[in-house]
Order: C-alpha cells, then structure tokens, then sequence
C-alpha cells in the first residue's frame, strides 16, 4: 500500500475537529499509540530513508516497514504491515536479528475516518510532549489530500511532508 499524507501544525485544534465531523467523518479511534522504532547497528535502514516499526495501537500490534519513495510536497511511503499477535515476542524476534530499538515514542491519537480520508489528531506524550497537537490528513492521493486540508482552512504551504523525526527537530529548533 502506498502511503500518501501531510501534516498541518499548529492548528486549532477545537475548530479543526468540528469542521472534520462537519464533513461526514465519524472518529475510529481514540487511544494511546506506543511506537519503537528499530534498525541495525550500522543504521543502515535509517541511511536509506526507510524505516521499519513495531506499533502498538490500542489493544492490536503491528510490524511495518515503509520504503522512502522522494515526494516534494507530500510525504510518500510505499507501506508493507501485518498485524502481530504478542507485541514482546515480536520485539525478541527483532532483537535477535541484531536488530536494536532506535526509538520509542508514545502519543495520544484521535482518528476520523471520510470514505478513504484519514484526519489524526496526535499529542505526543513523555518525552516528545513539548510537541503541539498537529493534524495527520492521509489519502490515496495528493489531490484530495489538499482538497481536504484546503476545506478544514489550510493552506498547501501548511501542509508539511514530514515525518515523525522531522517534526520533533522542528520543534526543538523553536525551543532554543
């Protein structure tokens, strides 16, 4: 599955919601999402732009691994991920691959669904919690992801091709 989305930060949050379920979306989540991110020693999945994640998302569990594909305006992933049923012998599993945890981090998500439109709201939660609430519009493609980003009143120049890491280095940037 290819994975095509953008993020808009400091968004109002109160406004943005009410607009999303204005347009029909109905929320499909509202839960703690913990996320650890692995890679070899020599960093190897990470050097290549890729990344490869071991999530648990409410009570499920899943392995991804997303392959970088270069995108200008949007971040784009070409997305493979099962569903695993024991989280802790998933990540023995890894381990004993030599691969090692890079990162882990954990945010509150709260997700609406529009036909094939994502809208999250995620807060980051420990140490990443100096990062504002932003919005995660996911669609199958460009074009509609800015028509709804263009509905909930953003701008294409707000939305942003980031990834997770990318919007902590912005934020941290902004702390100093």
């Amino acid at each position: 599955m290819k994975e095509i989305e953008v993020k808009i930060l400091d968004i109002d949050r109160k406004q943005t919601e009410k607009t999303v379920v204005s347009l029909g979306a109905k929320k499909v989540f509202n839960d703690v999402i913990t996320t650890i991110f692995f890679d070899f020693s020599d960093a190897s999945i990470k050097t290549a732009k890729n990344l490869l994640r071991l999530r648990k998302v409410g009570t499920k569990s899943f392995l991804t691994f997303k392959k970088f594909i270069e995108h200008a305006q949007m971040k784009v992933r070409q997305e493979f991920e099962v569903e695993v049923s024991d989280f802790d012998t998933i990540q023995t599993i890894l381990s004993s691959l030599g691969l090692h945890p890079e990162q882990q981090i954990k945010k509150q998500r709260v997700s609406y669904q529009l036909d094939d439109v994502r809208f999250e709201f995620d807060r980051h939660l420990d140490e990443y919690a100096f990062i504002p609430e932003f919005l995660e519009i996911e669609a199958k493609n460009e074009e509609t992801v800015f028509r709804y980003a263009n509905l909930l009143g953003y701008t294409k120049a707000q939305c942003k091709p980031w990834g997770f890491f990318e919007v902590a280095e912005y934020y941290k940037s902004k702390k100093n």
